[in-house]
């Protein structure tokens, strides 16, 4: 569970899988509830940017959590 380039590809394609994979359980439920959300509640619109910010947020989580940056963005 060291790999940030599978937790994005995993949370940009299921919002949420990739925060599983990074073991943030809670971040996790938060993407699976609010993405569909966002599709159904704009129609679609900002679905795709759901999807974008999850992947962001897996990739960077799974960086801090696995010493390649800490807290903050410092190398």
């Amino acid at each position: 569970m060291n790999r940030p380039g599978l937790a994005a590809v995993l949370s940009f394609f299921v919002p949420g899988v990739g925060q599983i994979y990074n073991g943030d359980w809670l971040r996790a439920l938060f993407w699976l509830i609010v993405t569909p959300g966002f599709w159904l509640g704009t129609g679609g619109l900002l679905g795709w940017v759901c999807h974008f910010v999850a992947a962001y947020t897996a990739y960077k989580r799974a960086e801090e959590k696995h010493g390649r940056l800490l807290p903050g963005g410092l190398r």
